[in-house]
């Protein structure tokens, strides 16, 4: 592996796509979040695409999805459509766990994932997720997994998606977990993968963390 791959999981909330964004920014690398493809291919089913293509081996000529690997010029589209607000409304978050939990999705995401990190041209490239760790990237150089408290992570949440820190969101961060968690464990550091927990850390002190393990875990490659 001729790229630098690090990997980073974390439940929703966890603050793992703002501090990737920014790692990437620190290290020269591209970044890339796979959470977004989930979310998109939630949003082109409803608005339209038909279900049964979550099990069509056409499902990359149907799902026509494109992804910013820059963090400082971030988009996500679906044909050309630019659906990178769109896809972090409650109603996308409410829907995603659902389209994630397709074991047949999960292996094209896994593909498209790992295409998207070839096509870019970057030296390394920061990839965050809840399977990275693990799954789509084992062999990666740097593996972590960032949690935090989950009225921590709600909260960040709700920021995130500018709206209140309601009955509603809370339900809705703790389901998608959840659910997800079902699906594959982004809960427990596996084997070889350092937990940073960012309860009590504000965003760059997780930086400076998360970023000092990555150079420690480059330095041992």
């Amino acid at each position: 592996m001729s790229q630098i791959v690090v990997a980073i999981d974390g439940p929703a909330g966890s603050g793992k796509s703002s501090v990737a964004k920014e790692l990437a920014r620190e290290f020269g690398f591209a970044y890339l979040d796979t959470g977004a493809a989930y979310r998109a291919l939630a949003w082109a089913v409803l608005n339209g695409l038909d279900d049964s293509v979550l099990d069509s081996p056409n499902l990359a000529a149907d799902f026509k999805y494109d992804i910013s690997t820059d963090p400082d010029d971030f988009w996500v589209r679906v044909g050309e459509i630019d659906v990178t607000d769109a896809i972090r409304t409650n109603l996308i978050s409410e829907a995603v766990s659902r389209v994630a939990g397709n074991q047949h999705v999960r292996k094209f995401m896994k593909e498209l994932t790992h295409q998207l990190a070839e096509d870019c041209n970057a030296p390394g490239i920061i990839i965050e997720g809840r399977d990275i760790t693990t799954v789509v990237y084992p062999g990666a150089d740097s593996r972590l997994l960032l949690t935090a408290d989950e009225q921590v992570r709600i909260a960040r949440r709700a920021k995130q998606l500018n709206e209140g820190e309601g009955h509603d969101l809370s339900r809705s961060v703790t389901k998608r977990d959840e659910a997800d968690s079902k699906v594959v464990d982004f809960l427990t550091a596996a084997e070889g993968v350092t937990l940073i927990d960012s309860t009590n850390l504000d965003f760059d002190a997780t930086v400076e963390a998360m970023e000092l393990q990555i150079r420690k875990d480059l330095e041992e490659r």
